[in-house]
């Protein structure tokens, strides 16, 4: 459960209640609206936490939420997303390969070397000292390839 408060609730409360006003489906209408009456009573959890995330990475995407609330409100929407489950899992996927580079301390770098692979995807190949090693990163966060002497 993710609890919504201040200016992260508005934000959050705002652009769900934009993306209900365009929606036409009525499946979709149904969730936003759980969503929207999740957000008023001040948590989300379950389907509404992935439904939020979405709303929130589209409008941080696009642009909107900055050009709408402002950089306070960019500021407590990525806060917001970092509380939620996939964000949650993205700074953990970051702590994992941190620690996995953590071999590489100390050590002269030799390379560095960043690799479009799809859009939004890149991998990042370091050669340090003897010790190769390659991370994705992308949406789903950052992983650690493969890491070899």
């Amino acid at each position: 459960m993710t609890e919504l408060k201040g200016e992260a609730r508005e934000v959050a409360l705002a652009e769900a209640q934009a993306v209900l006003a365009m929606a036409r489906d009525d499946t979709m209408r149904g969730r936003l609206a759980e969503l929207v009456a999740a957000i008023d009573d001040r948590s989300v959890d379950g389907d509404a936490e992935e439904l939020l995330e979405q709303i929130l990475e589209l409008g941080l995407q696009a642009g909107r939420i900055r050009a709408h609330y402002g950089p306070g409100g960019e500021q407590a929407a990525l806060s917001t997303l970092r509380r939620l489950p996939h964000g949650l899992a993205r700074a953990a996927s970051a702590r994992e390969v941190t620690e996995a580079l953590r071999a590489l301390d100390g050590t002269m770098l030799e390379r560095l070397a960043i690799t479009a692979v799809a859009p939004g995807s890149y991998t990042l190949s370091i050669t340090a000292n003897g010790f190769e090693a390659s991370v994705r990163l992308d949406a789903v966060g950052a992983r650690l390839v493969s890491i070899a002497t």
